[in-house]
């Protein structure tokens, strides 16, 4: 592996690691809102209970996954793009791989992010160890499927929005996210409802990604059930990719 990848990944994961912490208590607000059978799923509730340190709880496990998936994710995305001049092709490619190769950190993240303090784990690795194989990798064809295409919006949208908007650098990438949250939402839901599958008895079980599509649509609501939680996405994907994006521009510049 060269200089210029490596160099590439070490961005993507300081990057990932500073904004993810800055935004981990609007990704716990996130994932409750996309899963509202999850018991004590509202946020304000469980934070008096448990205090601020909540807001945190399963950030070392989204640093451990988050960190490493978007350091591949952007070390891929340039290698890509060198090779095929094209942003969303790249992006979508890079998106797929990253996601592939560290899933059960996203899995374990999850799980680690939803529990109160009756605690089913106690750490990334008790999670990882005493969490069956295919309950690690549940929904992992729907989250390959989600993750490249925003990963390809995302890339694809954040060079139109710095083209189009010099006066206002730090937010490029959220605007990006925005517009790339839009487009795949639904995906990033589906895949969150089967990753969860058995982590508790509240939570539904599905045959399949088209059984999850089913019966989210018979069930919940129809075709605004698929976007359930959306602002809580927005608010967290807005914050956290403009923080990623601002390092590294910031880095690439010098």
């Amino acid at each position: 592996m060269n200089s210029e990848l490596l160099n590439n990944f070490y961005k993507g994961i300081l990057a990932s690691a500073l904004s993810k912490t800055a935004t981990s208590p609007l990704e716990l607000w996130r994932i409750q809102r996309q899963n509202p059978f999850i018991p004590n799923a509202r946020l304000r509730d469980v934070v008096k209970k448990e205090g601020i340190r909540y807001l945190w709880k399963g950030n070392n496990a989204s640093i451990v996954k988050g960190a490493p998936q978007y350091g591949l994710n952007y070390m891929f995305f340039k290698y890509f793009n060198e090779k095929l001049d094209n942003k969303f092709l790249s992006g979508t490619l890079s998106g797929c791989l990253s996601m592939t190769m560290i899933y059960p950190l996203d899995t374990t993240r999850s799980f680690l992010s939803l529990q109160t303090n009756k605690n089913k784990y106690t750490g990334i690795i008790n999670a990882l160890t005493k969490s069956p194989i295919k309950r690690l990798y549940g929904g992992l064809p729907m989250s390959i499927v989600g993750f490249g295409s925003f990963s390809g919006c995302l890339f694809h949208f954040q060079d139109y929005v710095k083209e189009h908007n010099p006066y206002l650098p730090f937010i490029n990438g959220g605007i990006a996210s925005i517009m790339a949250l839009s487009v795949t939402y639904p995906t990033d839901l589906i895949r969150r409802r089967l990753q969860l599958q058995g982590y508790d008895k509240s939570v539904p079980v599905y045959n399949n990604s088209l059984d999850c599509i089913r019966k989210i649509y018979k069930y919940e609501g129809g075709i605004p059930a698929f976007y359930r939680g959306l602002h809580a996405n927005y608010a967290k994907s807005f914050a956290h990719w403009s923080i990623y994006f601002y390092i590294i521009n910031n880095f690439n510049a010098r």
